[in-house]
Parts: structure tokens; C-alpha cells; sequence
């Protein structure tokens, strides 16, 4: 059964007859139309995009900083619809090999913390200003199996939400979770999308020169 077009918007080729997925998380305040603009900037004509929407433009409540406990249940319901999506994206063709993550802020964040849980290999993930979730970055938490699966994380120095070191820590765990993973922190880049990080994703992520 499909899901509901309340939280879930399809845009780009149709799934039948696309290449690969990108599920576009947005972030806090945000909604899926903000996140699917961003696709845009992407060579992404061949890929069906989808955007799944957070209940109250939120997908936890606290700082992604915060102890695990306190954005429960919301974040556990958060990583349980990205896993219906992808369900829904396999039930067109779509193995998890043919699906990208893009995800900005919340979104970043939520992205690498659900990859990093699923212990198999995707397509690949674009965090633009994320980092895994919780107090501490705990290996015990995750899964070994992403297959060197690609990850860019881009960032800024200073980012008023996410801290450098936070980054650098997520990076070092999906590369032991056996991911191929490039971290980039920007000087003075502030809580955005550079084309810097774009041009980044195309590359590492898409593969594109």
C-alpha cells in the first residue's frame, strides 16, 4: 500500500521507470518542499525523488545532542518512516543499493543515524550540516555493513547547531561501520548549503566529475 501523500511527496521520474531514489529528509521548521528545491542543485534528472514530511515540521523534539531518551518516542517514530519509505521504494524495484539520502540539519542528522543502524549497503547519503544523534557517538549502538557505502558530510566552523567535533566523530564511526566517508568542515559557512558542498556530493557521493 502506498503511503499517504500527507507524509510522503514524489516528485522527479516515477519509481517504475527511475534509476535510483533520493529521499530528501528536511529539516527542522521545514517541510518536504524546502527539501526537494534542494534536488535542484543536483544532477538528479534520472532519479525519483522523495520527501518524506515530519509530523509538526519536527522529527524530535531536543537538540540531536541531547540524550537518546529524551527526543523518545519521536525519534524512534522518525527512523520507523524512513524504513517505510525505503519498504515502499523496494516494492517498486528500488533495492536499498539504488537509494540516496540527502538530508539538511535535522535531516542530516536523522539520515546518518538511520544509515548507521541498517548495518547494509545503500546507494550512498549527502548530510549537508548533520551528525549522529545522542549525548556520546557509541559504536555499540550501530551496525557493521555499510559496505563502503559513499557519505559526505559537510559542515561549518562555526555551525550554531552543530559542533565540528561532533562531525568528525560521526565520520570516524560510519568509516568503522565500513562506510567510505568524507568530512569537510567549512570555514565561516554558517548553518547553509554551499555550492562547495554540492559540487562535494556530485563527486563523492554520485560519482560525477
Amino acid at each position: 500500500m502506498s503511503i499517504s501523500e500527507k507524509i510522503l511527496v514524489k516528485a522527479g521520474k516515477p519509481a517504475g521507470e527511475a534509476r535510483s531514489l533520493a529521499l530528501l529528509v528536511h529539516g527542522r521548521g521545514a517541510d518536504a518542499g524546502d527539501i526537494l528545491s534542494l534536488a535542484s542543485l543536483l544532477s538528479l534528472s534520472d532519479f525519483a525523488l522523495w520527501a518524506p514530511r515530519a509530523d509538526g515540521h519536527a522529527w524530535y523534539p531536543e537538540t540531536f545532542l541531547a540524550p537518546l531518551p529524551a527526543n523518545e518516542p519521536f525519534l524512534s517514530a522518525a527512523l520507523d518512516r524512513l524504513e517505510e519509505v525505503v519498504r515502499e521504494a523496494e516494492e517498486h524495484g528500488l533495492g536499498r543499493e539504488k537509494i540516496f539520502f540527502i538530508g539538511f540539519s535535522q535531516g542530516a542528522c536523522l539520515s546518518l543515524e538511520y544509515l548507521a543502524r541498517s548495518g547494509c549497503r545503500w546507494g550512498g547519503c549527502v548530510a549537508f550540516s548533520g551528525g549522529l544523534i545522542g549525548e556520546q557517538v557509541q559504536m555499540e549502538q550501530y551496525r557493521v555493513g555499510l559496505s563502503e557505502t559513499p557519505v559526505f558530510i559537510g559542515s561549518s566552523d562555526p555551525d550554531p547547531h552543530i559542533p565540528v567535533q561532533r562531525v568528525l566523530d560521526s565520520a570516524d564511526l560510519l568509516e568503522k561501520l565500513g562506510a567510505n566517508v568524507k568530512a569537510k568542515i567549512y570555514q565561516g559557512l554558517g548553518h547553509r548549503v554551499s555550492g562547495e558542498e554540492i559540487d562535494e556530493a556530485e563527486r563523492h557521493v554520485f560519482k560525477r566529475v
